[in-house]
């Protein structure tokens, strides 16, 4: 189902050259205001104006001068990005494709649950990381995305949120859509910076989730620049296990990141690290494999996070059984962990990360082959 953008905008078609303002957080609009010769106060009206307000008219924000209003329509605009499909599960999983400039998209979903609403986000277009159990992985990787695009989704689910009047509304943001967050890390700062900021979306630190394969080097400069909650994309406990299933191990293997780990959650007190641990059926399943969980993450405040795998196509993994996961969860448990089992949501809805711009670009290739009058073979 296609969709139209949740408000209307500034026309992204007479766009070019003009800065758009949803990159920049409040030191970055003191400084464009700066540059336009104006005080830094002008960044909490036109904070307030966007994420408090929801007004990305210039022309409707009347505490500014006529003046200014023209200049800002002349020098900046206010663009967030549009659906290319609009998806509904049966359990409420919303999951929207949007288009980006250049031909690219995205993946954007909503989970709501019964006090609260996560919205999981993208960082990349793509991934450069090739996990071999993600969807993302197969469709490679294109470019890192602006601080104004990655904002613009927040924007874009919390208006199509609140013009279905439903009272679902985003409480929490996880970057773990497509892509490596901390390959993006200068992009995805400001953008943390306005959903935690007191006149942006005001979101508390505990609600946004930057999650990592395990990027060792930026791992160790985030933790100087934030204190979000974090969530490692582990998925096994040894290293020739996760060299297979998260290739990035071999340049950061677990003798680099765990350490990284835990100077990260001993500098954001009485947070823990969420462990994202995909069930792969005889492969990283065992109790040995649940033993060596443990023993790794050892005295790390921690929250274990196990998730069934998510069939894609030509996907090389099953998900373990129902039974399998419990036992594996209570053997955990029985170690003193927290331990959470991922509810499956949305598989009715291309559920996997990547999969639905995946069925896109594949449908988009065949009906350019099909005009060219090539022959296109399969479903």
């Amino acid at each position: 189902m296609t969709s139209s953008p949740a408000k209307s905008v500034s026309d992204s078609g007479a766009g070019a050259g003009r800065t758009n303002l949803l990159g920049l957080d409040r030191d970055g609009l003191q400084g464009f205001f700066a540059g336009m010769g104006e005080k830094p106060f002008r960044a909490k009206q036109l904070l307030q104006w966007i994420y408090q307000r929801g007004v990305y008219d210039f022309d409707a924000m009347t505490d500014l001068s006529r003046g200014l209003r023209e200049r800002l329509s002349a020098q900046a605009r206010i663009e967030l990005p549009r659906a290319i499909f609009d998806q509904r599960s049966v359990d409420g999983t919303r999951k929207w494709l949007l288009s980006l400039d250049g031909g690219n998209a995205i993946e954007l979903v909503f989970i709501p649950e019964a006090r609260r609403g996560t919205l999981c986000v993208s960082s990349q277009v793509g991934c450069a990381l090739d996990c071999s159990f993600c969807s993302t992985a197969q469709q490679g990787f294109a470019r890192n995305l602006t601080a104004a695009e990655i904002v613009g989704q927040v924007l874009y689910a919390v208006d199509a949120l609140a013009a279905e009047g439903e009272g679902r509304r985003v409480t929490n943001v996880v970057f773990m859509g497509m892509g490596e967050p901390l390959l993006n890390m200068e992009q995805v700062l400001p953008a943390v910076a306005l959903l935690t900021e007191d006149y942006g979306l005001c979101l508390s630190r505990r609600r946004v989730t930057i999650s990592t394969s395990g990027i060792v080097p930026a791992l160790r400069r985030l933790a100087d620049r934030t204190q979000i909650s974090l969530a490692v994309s582990l998925h096994a406990a040894n290293n020739a296990l996760r060299d297979e299933l998260v290739p990035i191990n071999r340049k950061y293997p677990l003798e680099q990141l765990m350490p990284a780990c835990r100077d990260y959650a001993a500098r954001t007190p009485h947070r823990r690290i969420t462990w994202e641990y995909v069930m792969l059926d005889g492969v990283n399943d065992s109790d040995a494999d649940a033993d060596d969980l443990a023993r790794l993450l050892g005295d790390i405040p921690s929250k274990i996070n196990l998730i069934p795998f998510n069939p894609f196509p030509g996907a090389r993994y099953r998900c373990s059984s129902k039974r399998r996961i419990e036992l594996f969860s209570e053997r955990l448990y029985r170690a003193g962990f927290t331990v959470t089992v991922r509810r499956t949501r949305g598989d009715d809805i291309d559920g996997a990360c990547g999969q639905l711009v995946g069925r896109v670009q594949d449908r988009t290739r065949r009906q350019f082959r099909a005009e060219r009058g090539e022959e296109v073979t399969g479903a």
